[in-house]
């Protein structure tokens, strides 16, 4: 069974599940930003840089264990709880290719016609 793309009963949650999905990348992000920093620390050669470096790690971890705190309040993430992540991330799976199914474009996706001009061709019509 195909999801309609623009029935609205198949919005319904789509919100909190936009906001889960961005939280979950930023949770990604954050790590991958003290992972980085950590490494950088270890190359460093000048005080200033280790300095500044050890800085930015800590507030990469401190920014990590927000975005954590707020996701685990939000029961988006379950780092305690296998069974329920794993849950969770299944569903997250179902609902990707769900959105992957459907038909967000018309079967004739030749666009030609559509615009005034071709992209190569000056304002006002073909040159002269």
């Amino acid at each position: 069974m195909r999801m309609d793309a623009l029935d609205p009963a198949n919005s319904l949650n789509m919100p909190e599940m936009t906001d889960m999905t961005l939280a979950t990348d930023f949770l990604v992000r954050a790590k991958e930003g003290v992972r980085n920093a950590a490494v950088a620390l270890t190359e460093a050669v000048s005080p200033e840089a280790r300095t500044l470096l050890k800085y930015q790690l800590k507030q990469g971890i401190q920014l990590h264990r927000e975005i954590a705190e707020l996701m685990v309040r939000k029961n988006w993430f379950h780092p305690y709880e296998l069974e329920e992540q794993f849950k969770l991330d299944g569903l997250s799976a179902v609902n990707t290719v769900e959105i992957a199914k459907q038909k967000l474009f018309p079967d004739p996706a030749n666009r030609k016609g559509m615009f005034d001009r071709t992209p190569d061709e000056p304002k006002g019509g073909p040159p002269a």
